[in-house]
């Protein structure tokens, strides 16, 4: 009952301001005396998974029935404004996995439930110098630190960063932490830059409580990327050339039965180049490194303290023209899993699907084929091959 009443809720504030007028770009846009202005919007996606179960419970060489799976992976309100010039804010109410099988966390509005997943409030006195506090993006990727879910060129995020059925490599909620993070632009978006002081892994994990320090720096050699969030493809509208790494630490957390300092650093390269009448090509690759992980990487040997290593590489292609209403955008993907412990061995994960455009990037059908090919099956540990076909229906404002 508790999910009707936080819906209903929603629905309530989302009826009160549409009334107050539209915005040409989609969402809908209301102004509160002579300085405060916002927007608001609805997106959503729907996901069938089909999983592959890679256990043979009887020993008789024939894998058991696999997983058909019904969801609605993200469903999103957001709310943006500007209190002044110098003052703004941004939330999104979320759930994410409604239905996912074997997945239920109320409380982070994941499987059922309601929360607040996105909620800053950002004080900028200048371009160059704004400071964040809130709940956030954690600035070390580019995939999950500055990358959209609204807007990916694949299905999914990285396999390492929640994506597909996966969970993500450094402390989070839900990808994101609560905290404050200092960040800008510099000669117009040449340079961004963030930094973030967060709460990062907390209770007996934390036992004193110490501090998450993380950040990242890009330099976009092309068209510059200024917002908070940037398109994991820009569908042939903008030439961008962006190299970034990150950093991302905290010490002296419990992990397994030790107590260990986490660090990861990340380099990674975006590019995406319009092509005119040729359509559009998008490439993004990176590498991340990991010493004392605190969490598991599911259907890897990657375990709770352990140092790895990992690749990613995507790629995608906007086809010309359209085909019915709609642009195609096949993509292909690719990730490598290295542990670095003894004994333990590689996970790789390939994949490769298509994007179908309705309007833009809120409203598509997507097609995504993945498989997790493990160097050594362990069946008692969940680590076997295994494919997963998602099919997506994304829509929104």
């Amino acid at each position: 009952m508790s999910l009707l009443r936080n819906i209903r809720t929603v629905l309530l504030l989302l009826v009160c301001i549409l009334s107050t007028g539209t915005s040409a770009y989609g969402g809908f846009e209301f102004q509160l005396g002579d300085q405060a202005k916002g927007e608001i919007g609805f997106w959503a996606q729907t996901w069938y998974q089909y999983v592959e179960d890679g256990k043979d419970s009887n020993n008789d060489g024939i894998r058991d029935n696999g997983l058909n799976d019904f969801m609605i992976r993200r469903a999103y309100f957001s709310i943006r404004g500007e209190a002044t010039p110098y003052l703004d804010f941004f939330t999104y109410i979320a759930t994410d996995r409604i239905g996912q099988e074997g997945l239920n966390d109320s409380s982070l509005g994941l499987g059922s439930g309601v929360a607040f997943r996105d909620l800053w409030i950002t004080l900028k006195p200048h371009e160059t110098f704004k400071i964040q506090v809130g709940r956030m993006y954690v600035p070390l990727t580019r995939n999950y630190g500055t990358t959209s879910t609204m807007s990916l060129l694949t299905t999914d995020l990285d396999w390492t960063q929640g994506g597909i059925r996966s969970n993500i490599f450094y402390p989070n909620k839900v990808g994101r932490d609560d905290g404050a993070t200092l960040w800008g632009n510099i000669r117009g978006g040449l340079i961004q830059y963030r930094l973030m002081l967060g709460e990062g892994e907390e209770g007996s994990r934390n036992p004193d409580d110490n501090l998450r320090f993380a950040g990242r720096i890009s330099a976009s050699l092309f068209e510059p990327e200024t917002g908070w969030f940037n398109p994991g493809t820009y569908m042939g509208k903008k030439r961008v050339l962006s190299l970034g790494a990150g950093i991302d630490s905290q010490d002296d957390l419990l992990l397994a039965t030790e107590r260990e300092d986490y660090f990861s650093w990340t380099a990674d390269v975006f590019y995406d180049q319009p092509l005119g009448s040729y359509g559009a090509l998008t490439f993004e690759g990176a590498y991340i490194d990991i010493k004392n992980g605190p969490n598991p990487i599911t259907f890897t040997q990657q375990a709770s303290g352990d140092d790895a290593s990992i690749i990613s590489l995507k790629a995608g292609y906007l086809m010309p023209g359209n085909i019915g209403p709609g642009q195609v955008q096949p993509f292909v993907h690719f990730q490598q899993i290295s542990v670095d412990e003894s004994g333990k061995d590689d996970t790789n994960v390939y994949g490769a699907g298509l994007n179908y455009f309705i309007k833009g990037h809120a409203n598509k059908i997507s097609l995504d084929y993945t498989f997790v090919d493990q160097k050594q099956e362990i069946p008692i540990q969940d680590v076997q091959d295994h494919f997963i076909i998602t099919v997506q229906l994304a829509a929104g404002f």
